[in-house]
C-alpha cells in the first residue's frame, strides 16, 4: 500500500506537471509552423524562417526590449524596497508593524483591475504624463508585495545565535549584514526577485491602464492577435521559456552542490 500511495503521488505530480506544461510546448511546435495565412492556429508545414530572423515582425523586438527593461529596473526597485520592508517587519518592532503586515497582501488579494484603474487615477490627479515612467512606477508597486513576502518568509527562518556569533568575533554591524546575513536571505531575496521579473515582464492589465502610447510585448502580442498571430511570438515565447528553464535548473544544482560541500564527510 505504501509503494501504491508514493506511485500515485508520483503520477499525480507528473500529470499535474504536463498539464502545466501544455501550453508551452504548443508555443514550442508552432513556433517551426509555416502558415498559409495570418494566423498562427493551424499546423501547415515545417519551417526554421520565424528562427532566422524573429525581428522581422515590425516593432516585436522594440516592444520586447522595452519589457526587459522596465522587468529589469522593476525587479530591482521591488528587490530593494521589499527586502528593506521585510526586515523591518520581521526584526523590529513599532507602532504601525500590524497595519503594515496587512497593507501589504491587499495588492496580491485584490483584483489586479483595481490597482490598475486606482494608479490611473492617482497618476491623472498628479497631471502625470503616462508613459515609460508611469508603468515603471506602476510596476514597481504591484511586485512589492511579492518580494517582502518572499523574503520575509526567509528572515523568519534564520537563526539570530549566527549574527550574534559574528557580532562576538568582533564584527561590525556591515560587515556582520554583508558575510552572514545578506548570504543567509540571498536565496529569499533572489526568489523575490525573479518573481517580480516575471511579473513585471508579464503583466498587461497595469500596463494598458497606465502606459499611454507604450507598448510592451504582452501588448504587442494583444494587439497583434486583432489581426494575425506571427509565428515570430511563438520564437519569443519559446526562447523566454527555455531561458527559465535553464535558470531553474541552474539554481537547482547550485544548491544540491552547496548541500553535498556543506553534507558532513
Amino acid at each position: 500500500m505504501r509503494r501504491l500511495r508514493r506511485g500515485l503521488v508520483a503520477i499525480a505530480g507528473v500529470l499535474t506537471l504536463g498539464y502545466l506544461l501544455v501550453p508551452n510546448l504548443v508555443v514550442l511546435v508552432f513556433s517551426f509552423n509555416q502558415p498559409n495565412g495570418r494566423f498562427n492556429y493551424a499546423w501547415q508545414r515545417f519551417s526554421l524562417d520565424a528562427w532566422k530572423d524573429p525581428c522581422s515582425v515590425a516593432d516585436l523586438c522594440g516592444s520586447l526590449a522595452l519589457s526587459l527593461q522596465i522587468a529589469l529596473w522593476a525587479t530591482l526597485g521591488a528587490t530593494v524596497l521589499g527586502t528593506m520592508i521585510a526586515f523591518a517587519l520581521v526584526r523590529y518592532r513599532f507602532r504601525a508593524r500590524g497595519p503594515v503586515n496587512s497593507l501589504i497582501f491587499l495588492p496580491m488579494a485584490m483584483p489586479e483591475v483595481v490597482m490598475a484603474a486606482s494608479l490611473l487615477t492617482l497618476f491623472l490627479n498628479l497631471g502625470a504624463r503616462l508613459g515609460f515612467w508611469t508603468v515603471l512606477i506602476a510596476h514597481i508597486m504591484f511586485c512589492l508585495s511579492f518580494v517582502v513576502t518572499a523574503v520575509k518568509a526567509r528572515v523568519m527562518s534564520m537563526d539570530p545565535r549566527l549574527e550574534e556569533a559574528a557580532r562576538d568575533l568582533y564584527a561590525g554591524p556591515v560587515q556582520t549584514f554583508v558575510r552572514v546575513t545578506l548570504p543567509i536571505a540571498a536565496p529569499g531575496i533572489a526568489a523575490g526577485a525573479l518573481l517580480a521579473f516575471a511579473l513585471s515582464f508579464d503583466d498587461f492589465i497595469i500596463t494598458n491602464f497606465n502606459g499611454g502610447s507604450t507598448v510592451t510585448f504582452p501588448m504587442f502580442v494583444w494587439g497583434s492577435a486583432q489581426r494575425g498571430t506571427p509565428v515570430q511570438i511563438n520564437v519569443v515565447g519559446t526562447g523566454m521559456f527555455l531561458m527559465a528553464v535553464v535558470l531553474v535548473v541552474a539554481g537547482q544544482l547550485v544548491s544540491s552542490r552547496r548541500r553535498k560541500s556543506a553534507a558532513p564527510d
